[in-house]
């Protein structure tokens, strides 16, 4: 029984390694997806902290906290992003943290520095980075050092910095070098950067690299600085026009290219209206569209950030309604279909940071190829509203070679006319990998014959067995 067991043992571990298997390299901004949400509106956690709290009200503190965030990691891990950005948690004068009150101190709606640092701990325990932001302008006319400093009104109760005076780069400099040394954050994104020019920030970003090592310091504007990673908005725009609707003019997709690597690639937004309110004004059904836009997102050269909601598809125009109490109860289809697609760019290199090569592009119907030393991904989305078809020339994949779709579990070959047929329905994609073709595979075959043989074995054995031992308690009755 023992030898049965563990040659049964040893031939499930072929089977096993008879798989191609991929090991992810050492991460760069490049290879990071983020999930892209506010405290204040992700869940509650802790009722401690619901001081003038008003969940009927969007315009308020509505109880979101980092308990609530712990509560409902295993929602975001789910999702299989790299890294979460919590938004601005300084005091704040409004839920969404823009309007600081003080770049020292938590909010305390948010939950304490000791609440803050358990969290961090929890989400590095599970592989995933940390980002917040720091708002460089746009805070509270009520600020600490309001009085203190030069400011610029904005509106009202709001300021900006005058950051044009040395004396405020340095204490916004000074801030920031604070909080990362205090908090084990992995990223910091500087927003509402106002005036402030590219010296000044590459001042700021060389002094917070140096309080930290490794920190990603990045920003949601564009800008001239030496930032880590700033938002490719030319290219994101292209994707939200793209699949907004069907049969669209897709042509702006042409311009991807592997500069666009690194930089943050987003069609949802959570300062505009959402991509659903688009969709909807446009009589689109949201489902579809979501599905062919994240393909796109998550496979083209770039660095992709989703909104909190994304994942139910929320609609709303513009802020509060844009920021809803997350609802956990909503349907969640594009929850796993967003997981598998991190699942697949996660794994592969190749999908994060290999070359890219538009391979064809009309009115909505997109293939295009990702490749590097080790492998080739083609990846098909059809954005029309008929079956659209496309030939690929085996020079393109080289010899020998079949395509094996991931998501519908196609499989393409060499067909008689020396051309591989990509076939994809309407409105939905594939996404390809390039393998050899080698007929059957013989070690996985064997193992899979030896597991059935061995397995049957063992039934045969336990089942002797059990009629010995019935038949010693028969002989024992009598």
């Amino acid at each position: 029984m023992k030898r049965i067991t563990g040659l049964l043992a040893a031939c499930m571990l072929a089977l096993f390694i008879a798989q191609p298997i991929t090991y992810a390299a050492d991460t760069s901004f490049s290879d990071e997806s983020i999930y892209d949400l506010l405290v204040d509106r992700f869940n509650n956690g802790l009722g401690s902290n619901d001081f003038d709290v008003n969940a009927q009200d969007p315009n308020v503190f509505n109880g979101g906290d980092f308990a609530g965030i712990s509560n409902r990691l295993q929602h975001i891990l789910d999702m299989h992003f790299t890294m979460i950005s919590i938004g601005p948690i300084f005091k704040t004068a409004t839920y969404d943290g823009k309007q600081v009150l003080d770049y020292s101190e938590i909010e305390p709606h948010f939950g304490t520095a000791e609440e803050l640092n358990g969290l961090l701990a929890e989400l590095h325990e599970h592989k995933l980075k940390v980002m917040a932001d720091f708002p460089l302008g746009g805070v509270s006319s009520e600020h600490v050092w309001a009085d203190q400093l030069p400011t610029i009104p904005v509106s009202d109760g709001i300021v900006d910095w005058d950051v044009s005076k040395p004396e405020v780069q340095q204490r916004l400099t000074d801030a920031a070098v604070s909080f990362v040394k205090e908090y084990p954050v992995d990223g910091i994104r500087l927003t509402t950067l106002g005036q402030a020019d590219a010296a000044f920030l590459d001042e700021m970003i060389v002094a917070l690299k140096e309080a930290k090592k490794g920190l990603y310091v990045i920003t949601n504007e564009p800008s001239e600085a030496a930032f880590d990673s700033v938002p490719s908005q030319d290219r994101s725009q292209a994707i939200q026009d793209a699949f907004v609707q069907v049969d669209p003019d897709s042509s702006a997709l042409d311009e991807f290219s592997n500069d666009d690597e690194g930089k943050l690639l987003q069609f949802d937004d959570l300062t505009g209206p959402r991509f659903t309110y688009k969709m909807v004004e446009l009589r689109q059904f949201p489902p579809t569209r979501w599905k062919v836009a994240t393909t796109a997102q998550f496979m083209l050269p770039g660095v992709p950030l989703t909104p909190y909601a994304t994942e139910i598809a929320v609609n709303g125009k513009e802020a509060p309604e844009t920021h809803p109490f997350f609802n956990f109860k909503t349907d969640m289809e594009l929850h796993d279909w967003i997981g598998d697609l991190n699942t697949l760019r996660n794994d592969s290199e190749t999908l994060r940071t290999g070359d890219f090569k538009m391979l064809h592009n009309e009115d909505g119907f997109i293939v295009f190829e990702r490749s590097s030393e080790n492998e080739k991904w083609i990846i098909a989305i059809n954005n029309t509203s008929e079956v659209k078809s496309f030939q690929i020339d085996p020079a393109q994949l080289g010899e020998k070679k079949k395509l094996r779709g991931v998501l519908a579990q196609d499989l393409i070959k060499q067909t008689k006319d020396d051309e591989f047929h990509i076939v994809v329905e309407r409105e939905l994609a594939e996404i390809y990998l390039v393998e050899d073709d080698e007929g059957f595979n013989t070690p996985y075959l064997i193992a899979s014959l030896l597991v059935i043989i061995l397995f049957l074995l063992f039934l045969f054995a336990v089942i002797r067995k059990g009629k010995q031992t019935r038949n010693k308690e028969l002989v024992n009755e009598s």
